[in-house]
């Protein structure tokens, strides 16, 4: 659990939010928090990436991604009937 003081002005939009939303203020805060730290890790992830690019193994991949089904099972479709 952790616990935090907010201004009143701050803690008067959130409840004023939360009530207009119809849930619970903490409800709206840890969503809130969720929200802003996903944020920021897709923001590492991307600093990641640029420092350490995909090699010419991991790029192959995309390649074989386009291909679409590995096998038609379109003749199969009937024998469900």
């Amino acid at each position: 659990m952790i616990s935090f003081r907010l201004g009143a002005a701050e803690a008067d939009r959130a409840k004023a939010w939360a009530q207009r939303l119809g849930v619970d203020c903490s409800e709206l805060l840890r969503e809130a928090l969720r929200r802003h730290l996903a944020r920021l890790a897709s923001e590492e992830d991307a600093a990641t990436w640029e420092r350490m690019p995909l090699d010419d193994a991991e790029r192959s991949l995309a390649e074989i991604a386009s291909w679409g089904p590995a096998e038609d099972w379109t003749d199969w479709f009937d024998a469900t009937r």
